[in-house]
């Protein structure tokens, strides 16, 4: 049975756009300061400042929502049909642009919901709401906090490794590809786990 937060991201290793990728930060600088960029939305910088880089904009909006719903499903089971389509709504923003950042696409990402290489599709929990978990939602999820900020780092290393490849060859390796993608795919379970958007939990793996 698969999980219900899908990342779906068309391959595109060969005959890259050299000159974008050379000023993709640069490029991306718009998307990031609205969804943020490579990371997890419940991060240690939100809880010290209130936003952190991890978030972006709507994405701290998406958060602050996380916690109203929160209450609204703890005390009544029922998640706030406007507040779930929100936030899903960043979420498939967020994935677009964290494709494109992530050097796994070349073509630009839309402001707002449109279709695009990589798209992230989220269904809804069969049922009542899991109050048990969403009540312990935030500690249920230390663990992959702690697995993903190494995941996370080396993810990093990798992509700037990757970016030098692209810059020389137009090729991003194969391997290199794969743990981008699969890196993107367990950052965004985790988020969708934490903003409350489904209850099942994320499973500990790359694929």
């Amino acid at each position: 049975m698969s999980y219900p937060v899908v990342v779906n991201v068309e391959p595109l290793r060969t005959n890259r756009n050299r000159l974008t990728v050379a000023f993709r930060l640069l490029l991306a600088i718009p998307h990031l300061i609205l969804v943020g960029g490579v990371g997890f939305s419940f991060s240690s910088r939100f809880a010290r400042t209130g936003y952190g880089s991890e978030t972006g904009l709507l994405g701290a909006v998406a958060i602050f929502l996380a916690i109203v719903s929160w209450f609204t499903i703890v005390f009544a089971g029922t998640h706030v049909i406007g507040i779930r389509q929100f936030t899903t709504f960043y979420m498939r923003w967020r994935v677009r642009a964290l494709a494109y950042l992530m050097l796994l696409e070349d073509r630009y990402p839309p402001f707002g919901d449109a279709e695009y290489p990589a798209s992230l599709t989220i269904t809804d929990p069969a049922g009542p709401r899991d109050r048990l978990t969403v009540a312990l939602r935030i500690f249920l999820t230390i663990p992959h906090f702690i697995v993903l900020f190494f995941i996370v780092f080396a993810w990093w290393i990798t992509g700037i490794v990757s970016w030098f490849l692209i810059l020389f060859t137009g090729e991003y390796p194969e391997g290199l590809y794969e743990f981008g993608v699969w890196t993107l795919r367990w950052v965004l379970r985790v988020e969708a786990y934490m903003l409350l958007l489904v209850d099942e939990y994320p499973p500990f793996s790359l694929s």
